[in-house]
């Protein structure tokens, strides 16, 4: 079982080669789902520490009532994160209004360091949501799953923690029912099921009220393309009511021209501003931790390519696909945004010109570096439609670029090229690269 969940788990928010889904704050999950009937925590989100004073009051804090205050940013593990002005805990319990104010005001405008984010995670905006008094806690999910071909329910009464650690330390508490692609309900002999296996006998107070939970959790994630609707923990109270405190929710990337609503809730500060550039004009860019930048048109030598590096000892920079259909000026953005990234230190060019055409990635090339300089090391390799045509462009273009034979040869180069930039920044040489050959 447990493989299966780290099979349905792992299915990875972003989707090489294809738009990336869209992820929203916690606060806009819980709006969606009170629109959908689920129960919810009453709560306001703020921008500023005096409007989460409001919020405080709103919500009756103080008058019988806590608050819980939590930072809102597109990262797990917020409670035990730390705010880059030393704050720590991106979660916190308010009891009185002057907390609400201090709190907010620690976390509006600093970045969150978690373990999901170590380089830290802008905070723009709090949600204030009344406490939920907790007779348990449980997990509760549906996701889009590669092994059944179809949505998946998984839910476990141990909620209230990483689903990965109760996994690996109890996975027979995990269950998971696989849902028919077409159905348009989930079946009520799944909701009855999976109550059960979450403790709810025919006589629990709480039976009905979960298997509703399902039923309406199941129609969003098909009326808005959900490609996921994790909730954790689902909170069982004292009176028997059946409540989600906390949620993350996806959206496929490829439904948004008819879900444009929840689209435009997009929060472009929680991104990369690298791939947020690149989706301007159609790149399939996702950043990485190395330092060689890679342009490829196609997402399967694009993963090669950034295999043969690693291979070759090097560490790619990024995945950037520029496509069989890339005009001059996509490649010209794409070129730009691997030239001003800091952390490459050398781009490699990798093009099999079916479709897409040698000489229109080579001018693409040369007119990036006429407008912008050239200020690292390129090494390139073209095979294909044109590439004469394209060989003959770069010799011509008074720019000193590497040309290389394969892959193999043009990753070998890219990483020493990387590695003799690396060497002279740490040496504060001030290399430069223009008349630079291998």
């Amino acid at each position: 079982m447990f493989n299966a969940l780290k099979r349905s788990t792992n299915i990875a928010p972003r989707v090489l080669g294809a738009t990336r889904n869209l992820n929203v704050h916690e606060y806009i999950a819980m709006e969606t789902m009170n629109k959908h009937g689920i129960a919810v925590p009453a709560g306001h989100v703020a921008k500023t520490p005096e409007e989460a004073e409001h919020c405080f009051q709103k919500l009756g804090g103080g008058q019988n009532k806590d608050v819980v205050i939590k930072a809102q940013v597109l990262s797990g593990g917020r409670g035990l994160g730390t705010f880059k002005n030393g704050f720590k805990g991106g979660v916190h319990m308010v009891t009185k209004q002057s907390d609400a104010f201090d709190f907010a005001k620690s976390m509006l405008g600093e970045e969150l360091v978690t373990k999901q984010n170590k380089d830290g995670i802008i905070c723009n905006k709090v949600y204030l949501m009344e406490r939920i008094y907790m007779r348990r806690e449980l997990y509760l999910s549906i996701l889009m799953d590669r092994g059944s071909g179809g949505p998946l329910l998984v839910a476990s009464p141990f909620g209230g923690t990483s689903i990965e650690d109760v996994a690996a330390s109890n996975p027979d508490a995990i269950f998971q029912l696989p849902i028919a692609a077409d159905a348009k309900e989930i079946p009520e002999e799944t909701t009855k099921q999976m109550a059960k296996n979450l403790g709810f006998n025919d006589d629990h107070v709480g039976y009905e009220k979960i298997q509703t939970l399902m039923k309406n959790l199941y129609k969003m994630f098909l009326d808005l393309d959900c490609t996921q609707a994790e909730l954790n923990p689902v909170a069982e109270t004292p009176e028997g009511d059946v409540v989600v405190c906390d949620a993350k929710v996806n959206f496929d990337g490829n439904a948004e021209f008819r879900q444009s609503e929840i689209f435009s809730k997009r929060d472009l500060t929680q991104e990369d501003p690298r791939e947020v550039e690149a989706s301007k004009y159609d790149l399939n860019y996702i950043g990485l931790d190395g330092n060689i930048g890679c342009m490829v048109n196609g997402a399967g030598l694009a993963m090669s390519t950034m295999d043969i590096i690693t291979l070759k000892g090097g560490s790619p920079a990024n995945f950037l696909d520029v496509g069989g259909g890339a005009t001059e000026t996509q490649v010209q953005k794409a070129f730009e945004i691997l030239n001003a990234d800091p952390k490459v230190q050398a781009i490699l060019v990798n093009i099999f010109g079916g479709i897409m055409r040698c000489d229109v990635i080579a001018a693409g090339i040369i007119n990036a570096a006429k407008e912008i300089g050239m200020k690292k090391p390129i090494v390139i390799r073209l095979q294909g439609t044109n590439v004469d045509a394209a060989k003959q462009l770069i010799e011509g273009c008074g720019f000193r670029m590497i040309l290389a034979e394969d892959l193999e040869d043009a990753a070998a180069k890219a990483v020493g090229v990387a590695d003799i930039a690396r060497q002279a920044n740490e040496l504060h040489l001030g290399v430069k690269f223009e008349g630079f050959g291998l």
